[in-house]
């Protein structure tokens, strides 16, 4: 398997370049979880990968809980469907709490007080409430918790780690919350290792190839977890050596290297470009011109990062300004001006492009 390959194996199992899902549920289900901490390019994230679908598709999936977005994994903001959620944040809260232990001191946050307030903000939400943050706050401070900036953020973040909230639908543009036991009544716990072997068969199935350091930095598990999931599975994964270095993938559903026709506008936190320690020649070649830190949104040809990307709003015109690595082919130029139509039309919008 040549390096230059993965990129275009990676799109195949993700579901950009073939096989589209036919609804964002099929998405996060396959994907295992999707980073959401900026929604607007998570929702384009997951629109790229389902059939015809508009920003309202994945808006009422979200509105009707068939997905859910808490914190789990590192540290931030995931989609996941409502059946994996208990037992995600089962396997991977422990090591979540860890890296925010330090900011819990600095604001003063021990175990007796988080565990009340999750029983106030467990109340609060009962009954079907679906309360915003500043709501939230308001709960916590007649029940006589301080709780207001980072210290509000930090307990409600723990709230959703002890699976006591989840989302709840949007209010406008406030995000809510609810009780994940009302919102996701039928989400299983699995013992430890169960649980590990499922994120490590859904993440390999859908990000292969990819390797165990990948895996571990995805999750935020340990290196020696992800490479017990790995021996779990046994045979169900296959591995190709590049470099000497072990890029596993699916057995029963290997991804292959078939021609990406087109382009792709990966918005910020894509899982094609988060899902992964780092790029290395998989997605860049060696390309690149200094630029690549200017933008966080990138655009893929062939399988290769090709440049960035970034949407202003102007006059209810979508601005699409790219910076590209090298000048494009006609046909390049061609492919991403194809890009942001689709990207317009998801959200409904006009669309100009410059920088070609």
């Amino acid at each position: 398997m040549p390096v230059t390959s993965i990129g275009l194996r990676r799109l195949s199992q993700q579901r950009l370049a073939q096989q589209p899902f036919a609804t964002p549920e099929e998405v996060v289900s396959w994907m295992g979880a999707v980073q959401s901490q900026e929604y607007l390019g998570a929702i384009w994230s997951l629109g790229m990968r389902v059939r015809d679908a508009t920003d309202d598709t994945i808006e009422r999936a979200f509105a009707e809980g068939r997905l859910l977005r808490t914190h789990v994994m590192r540290p931030t903001w995931h989609f996941v469907a409502p059946a994996d959620i208990r037992w995600m944040l089962d396997l991977t809260t422990s090591r979540v709490k860890a890296t925010m232990a330090y900011y819990a001191r600095q604001l003063e946050l021990d175990d007796t007080l988080l565990a009340r307030a999750n029983d106030i903000l467990g109340g609060a939400l009962a009954g079907g409430m679906f309360l915003t943050r500043a709501e939230l706050g308001r709960a916590l401070a007649e029940a006589g918790i301080v709780a207001e900036g980072q210290r509000l953020g930090h307990i409600v973040m723990n709230a959703e780690l002890d699976a006591v909230t989840c989302s709840g639908p949007r209010r406008g543009k406030q995000f809510t919350y609810a009780l994940l036991a009302e919102r996701a009544p039928q989400a299983k716990s699995l013992p430890r290792e169960e649980a590990l072997a499922e994120l490590t068969r859904r993440y390999f199935t859908s990000h292969g190839p990819a390797t165990d350091r990948d895996f571990s930095w995805w999750s935020g598990l340990t290196l020696a977890d992800a490479r017990s999931g790995i021996e779990m599975l046994g045979s169900r994964l296959s591995h190709e050596e590049i470099d000497g270095q072990s890029y596993w993938f699916s057995a029963e559903q290997p991804p292959v290297a078939e021609p990406a026709p087109g382009a792709f506008l990966l918005p910020t936190y894509d899982e094609l470009l988060v899902g992964y320690s780092g790029f290395g020649a998989a997605l860049t070649g060696g390309r690149g011109n200094g630029e690549w830190e200017r933008f966080n949104a990138t655009i893929i040809i062939g399988g290769q990062v090709v440049g960035n990307w970034r949407r202003t709003v102007a006059k209810g015109v979508a601005v699409v300004e790219c910076v590209l690595f090298q000048p494009p082919t006609a046909p390049d130029r061609e492919a991403i001006f194809a890009a942001a139509q689709r990207y317009g039309a998801f959200f409904g919008v006009s669309v100009e492009v410059v920088g070609l």
